[in-house]
């Protein structure tokens, strides 16, 4: 019996795949939806009829698609590719990867930063990971990620480049 319960565990493979989805922070809905209501409040108290009402009709939802859009992008290390919204970079292309604390990102993206480089930066996330490039057809010398663990972010690919 033991045989067969060994027969049925998956194996254990190198690759470790990562996911993150670079959301917002759980104080920004508060501070959007109150920013939106004081914003109604103040065009409410100066109309009058359907004009009284429709602000709050119109700005509260739509600060509300506009704070889940800001938290939409995804990051993922998955089927021997980085991917970064809808960016792929297959890892058989990294030749690096950097983690970065919220100091060194601002020194990789600071006035000497290369202007080819691919960036998706989120402001209110400390980490980054710089992820140098080794493809000679492509100008793209780097890619800085934001991410919350650079470390296992950075480790992530680096295995699944390992192991392709």
């Amino acid at each position: 019996m033991s045989s067969s319960s060994s027969a049925t565990t998956p194996p254990v493979t190198a690759t470790r795949e990562y996911a993150e989805r670079l959301g917002l922070p759980w104080w920004a809905w508060p501070a959007g939806l109150a920013v939106a209501g004081l914003l109604a409040t103040e065009l409410w108290m100066g109309a009058t009829g359907v004009r009284s009402w429709l602000p709050f009709v119109l700005l509260i939802p739509a600060v509300l698609v506009a704070l889940c859009w800001l938290g939409r992008i995804r990051v993922a290390v998955r089927d021997g590719e980085l991917r970064v919204d809808d960016a792929r970079l297959p890892v058989r292309y990294v030749a690096d990867v950097v983690p970065l604390d919220a100091a060194g990102r601002r020194e990789v993206l600071g006035v000497g930063s290369d202007p080819l480089a691919f960036v998706v930066q989120r402001p209110w996330i400390g980490g980054a990971v710089q992820v140098v490039l080794d493809d000679p057809a492509d100008p793209t010398p780097f890619w800085v990620v934001s991410t919350r663990h650079p470390v296992e972010l950075a480790t992530a690919i680096l295995a699944a480049r390992d192991a392709a």
